[in-house]
C-alpha cells in the first residue's frame, strides 16, 4: 500500500532487487519504473486506502508493507474528520481482512517525529509516553493502538517502525515535509527557502538508503512473542538543526542562499531525536550515513539527473 509514493516506490526497488515478486498497490501507478531490476515480478494495483477490496488483495501476498496515508502534520489538522475517516478506518478495514486470511504480516511505519509529542529526554526511545499535539501523530497513534489490538486478540504478526525523517532523489521537492530535501531543491535552483521559526528546530533524518535498510530489517526479523511489542524506532539517532542544514548547503554549493524567516509554528516540536538502540540490539541494524554523507549522496543523485529512485 501507497508503494508508489516515496517510501513505497524505494522499498519495492530493494525487495525486487533481492528477487522478491511485489505488487504495488496506489492510486497512482509508477511514474517511472525501478531501474535495473526484473520487472516481471512487478504488479500494480489500483487502489485507495478507504475503499480497497482487502480481502481480494490479499489473496496471495505474505507481507503488506502499509505506507498509505493520505494526510501529513497540516492537513490533517485542517480536516480531522477526513484524516480519521481514510487514515484510520482504512487501516481498520485492513486489519479486518487480516483477521480474516491469518499468516500475513504487516509492517506499519508511524511517525517518530509526532508521536511522542514534546519530549520528556533526547533522544526520545519507544517507550516514552505517546502524547501527540497533532492530529496527525493522534491518528499514528491510533492506528498503532489497534494494531497491537489486533495483535494481542488475534494474533496477527503487526510490527511497527517509526520513522524519523527520511530524504533523497524521489521525496516531492515542492512538498510540505521534508525540509533537507525540498531546501536542497530551492537552493539548486536559487529560489527562497522558508522557515518558520529561527531556524533551531532540531529533527532527526535519515536517507531514504538508510531508512529501506531499517524497515527491511522490521520486516525480516523473527517473529517475537505476541505478548511483545515489535516497536522500532528508525532513524540516525543524531539531531540536525534547520540552522545545520543551511549552513551545509551554502558550504556545498559555495554560495549564500535566500531565506525567508516567519513565526514559528504551534505544531513544531523543537528537538526530536530517536533513540536507535532498540534497533540495533534486536534487529542488528545501523544506519550506514551521516547526514552530510547523505546529502552528498543526494546532490550527486541529482547532478546525475535521477529523479525518482535515490542510490540505494
Amino acid at each position: 500500500m501507497g508503494g508508489s509514493g516515496f517510501i513505497g516506490r524505494h522499498l519495492a526497488l530493494a525487495l525486487l532487487r533481492r528477487e522478491d515478486s511485489v505488487v504495488v498497490a496506489d492510486r497512482s501507478p509508477l511514474k517511472e519504473a525501478p531501474p535495473d531490476v526484473n520487472t516481471a515480478l512487478l504488479s500494480f494495483v489500483p487502489c485507495d486506502l478507504a475503499s480497497a477490496d482487502w480481502d481480494a488483495l490479499l489473496s496471495d501476498g505474505d507481507v503488506v508493507h502499509h505506507y498509505a496515508c493520505s494526510t501529513i502534520p497540516k492537513t490533517a489538522n485542517d480536516d480531522v474528520v477526513g484524516d480519521l475517516d481514510v487514515n484510520v478506518r482504512g487501516t481498520v478495514r485492513l486489519l479486518e481482512a487480516l483477521r480474516r486470511r491469518h499468516g500475513t504480516r504487516l509492517v506499519f511505519p508511524s511517525s517518530g517525529g509526532t508521536v511522542y509529542g514534546p519530549l520528556r529526554h533526547t533522544p526520545v526511545s519507544e517507550d516514552h509516553p505517546l502524547n501527540p499535539i497533532t492530529i496527525y501523530g493522534v491518528s499514528k497513534v491510533a492506528i498503532e493502538k489497534y494494531l497491537g489490538f489486533y495483535r494481542a486478540i488475534h494474533n496477527i504478526d503487526l510490527r511497527i517502525a517509526r520513522l524519523s525523517n527520511p530524504y533523497g532523489v524521489g521525496q516531492n521537492p515542492r512538498g510540505k515535509q521534508g525540509a533537507a530535501t525540498t531546501f536542497l531543491n530551492l537552493a539548486m535552483a536559487d529560489e527562497p527557502i522558508e522557515v518558520w521559526g529561527d531556524g533551531s528546530v532540531i529533527r532527526d533524518y535519515i536517507h531514504i538508503s538508510d531508512t529501506v535498510a531499517g524497515l527491511l530489517s522490521v520486516v525480516d526479523a523473527a517473529p517475537v512473542p505476541f505478548t511483545d511489542h515489535p516497536i522500532f524506532n528508525i532513524g540516525s539517532g543524531k539531531g540536525v538543526s534547520i540552522r545545520d542544514i543551511l549552513a551545509l548547503l551554502e558550504e556545498r554549493l559555495g554560495r549564500a542562499l535566500r531565506v525567508r524567516y516567519f513565526p514559528s509554528r504551534q505544531f513544531d516540536v523543537a528537538t526530536n531525536v530517536l533513540d536507535i538502540q532498540r534497533a540495533r540490539l534486536v534487529l542488528g541494524w545501523i544506519p550506514r550515513l551521516e547526514f552530510s554523507a547523505g546529502m552528498d549522496l543526494m546532490i550527486r543523485d541529482y547532478l546525475a539527473g535521477r529523479s525518482n529512485y535515490s542510490t540505494l
